[in-house]
């Protein structure tokens, strides 16, 4: 039995008790090594003397201390103390509370802050399972608020280790039976969809502040699941609009495929829905998804799903929609007044302005001439007399009105 003076693994001072489960207990403690306050899970002690489990719980114990996200509550240490025979887990601790400390106080949350919680958890979400992580205990104790408004997603790995020891009886699960997908409480293996309906459940109860399922056990639950749907979320919270009743909707099919894929699609079908936006169109618009094993076909909700008439079309995207065009979708960008048919050669135009240059240096032309005709003109008057003379000046003077008659006609030619 650990007390306010139990040391664990001879450097974990365990200081207070932050909470109880059915299958731990979570104490705040003092880290004497590195001197930090971090918290610590100490597993029930009967699991210890289960060897499925010893060796799940390492395997799985190690693959959440890889995950280091923002919203992921980081694991720091884990092993079994030999002297107080318990498992233990030695995480970050979170000074805040848990998504069920503020349903318990507060009940329902307002659309925003929840649609906000749910966000951040999807991307811790989306990081575990790009990571090959599964949660299988998404719930409302495991979604940590601190005190800086981030949302930590806590315990992962952990319902694996235990999902398939021997102190498992048939038919029994753990966890609670409100937020299993299906599923799960068919005994199937989980995959991300699972988190993803047990998510959904979350919302439905941050919105609503109930369940949309109340059952007392998983045959009841899988009874009112395939007989009945929940309670829209606009008729329990008027705050909520229809779209985003719908994006929540989604996260609750009862199969699997109807769901969203992806953490992040369904993020942002609850950022759509809360402004309005069709929660069907935001995601196959935004993220379009390739086929894996988990979501072997593309998300294509049926018009039963959707409460909408089968000649219904999402609107195409608008052209401001960054996030909906990329650049493989864009069509080849074209050069403007480009001729599309077959080139033909033409000839290149005249320059503008090759004629007046021609006629200027035609008239400097015609302008030496008669300088040249007057100057010997003049030579002639001053050197000769008589009748000579003046036959000399007649036939000077035909000859420049010749050559004058020849720049006029050189002119005319480059005018036409």
């Amino acid at each position: 039995m650990a007390t306010s003076t139990t040391t664990i693994a001879g450097r974990y001072r365990l200081d207070s008790r932050l909470g109880v489960g059915g299958m731990s207990t979570v104490y705040l403690a003092f880290d004497q090594r590195l001197e930090r306050s971090v918290a610590v899970k100490l597993l029930a002690e009967h699991l210890a003397d289960d060897a499925t489990f010893v060796s799940r719980f390492r395997r799985e114990a190690l693959s959440a201390a890889r995950l280091v996200h923002p919203n992921i509550v980081q694991v720091f240490d884990f092993g079994f103390d030999e002297t107080q025979h318990q498992h233990f887990i030695v995480m970050e601790h979170v000074p805040g509370r848990s998504c069920a400390e503020l349903l318990r106080d507060r009940g329902r949350l307002p659309m925003d802050q929840a649609v906000e919680i749910i966000t951040q958890a999807c991307r811790g979400l989306d990081y575990a399972h790009r990571n090959g992580v599964i949660h299988r205990d998404v719930k409302p104790g495991n979604l940590l608020v601190s005190d800086a408004e981030v949302v930590k997603l806590a315990d992962f790995g952990i319902a694996r280790a235990t999902d398939q020891s021997s102190i498992t009886q048939v038919g029994s699960v753990l966890g609670t039976a409100a937020y299993l997908a299906p599923e799960q409480a068919r005994g199937e293996e989980a995959g991300p969809r699972a988190d993803l309906y047990s998510l959904g459940v979350v919302t439905y109860q941050l919105l609503s502040a109930r369940l949309p399922y109340e059952a007392g056990s998983l045959t009841e639950l899988a009874l009112k699941q395939q007989r009945e749907a929940p309670i829209p979320l606009e008729r329990l919270n008027p705050e909520v609009p229809r779209t985003l009743s719908d994006a929540v909707a989604m996260a609750l099919a009862l199969d699997k495929a109807q769901r969203p894929p992806h953490a992040a699609d369904f993020a942002e079908a609850l950022r759509a829905g809360a402004r309005g936006i069709d929660p069907y169109t935001a995601i196959t618009r935004y993220h379009p998804r390739t086929p894996s094993a988990e979501a072997p076909t593309a998300f294509i909700p049926t018009t039963e799903t959707r409460h909408l008439p089968p000649e219904y079309h999402p609107p195409p995207p608008r052209r401001d929609d960054t996030a909906a065009t990329r650049l493989s979708d864009r069509p080849p960008r074209l050069p403007r007044d480009r001729p599309t048919g077959p080139r033909t050669w033409q000839p290149p135009p005249a320059r503008q302005g090759g004629l007046g240059r021609s006629i200027r240096r035609t008239f400097l032309i015609m302008l030496l001439l008669m300088l040249l005709v007057a100057a010997i003109i003049a030579v002639v008057e001053l050197t000769s007399s008589g009748t000579s003379s003046a036959q000399f000046r007649h036939v000077v003077a035909h000859d420049a009105q010749q050559a004058i008659n020849q720049v006029r006609s050189i002119i005319g030619d480059y005018s036409k």
